[in-house]
């Protein structure tokens, strides 16, 4: 029987799949995004929507992390209006060299990850700072 520790890991994984979903992620993307081997097929991250948790190692945990926080910090940034995370995400902007923040994301990896975090959350950007 499954421990709790899976369970949560499970509902984790559905969560940050319907996350990427509602960015408009295709699946190569999500797999840059969640930092799974870029040899994985796209037709393999179903298994993910089938209760399946991802796998337990420390890169794909510090992407997740960075996800979680850098849709929190959307969140923050657009209460009333959560389409406007996915828009965000996909347009041009100044702080990244007219790059897209998701493209930002997916060709620089965790680099990427922690770039647009730094942006959208202060404390976050702060924290490294004093690092």
């Amino acid at each position: 029987m499954p421990d709790s520790s899976t369970y949560r890991r499970v509902a984790l994984t559905n969560q940050i799949m319907e996350l990427l979903d509602s960015w408009g992620a295709n699946g190569q993307q999500k797999i840059a995004l969640l930092g799974l081997p870029e040899d994985m097929r796209a037709r393999k991250l179903e298994r993910y929507r089938q209760n399946e948790a991802f796998p337990e190692n420390e890169t794909i945990n510090e992407h997740l992390e960075h996800l979680v926080g850098i849709a929190d910090a959307l969140r923050t940034s657009y209460p009333r209006n959560i389409e406007m995370c996915s828009i965000w995400l996909k347009k041009p902007h100044r702080r990244f060299s007219g790059q897209s923040p998701m493209s930002v994301m997916i060709n620089k990896g965790l680099d990427g990850l922690v770039q647009v975090r730094s942006h959208l959350d202060c404390s976050f950007a702060w924290s490294l700072n004093r690092k």
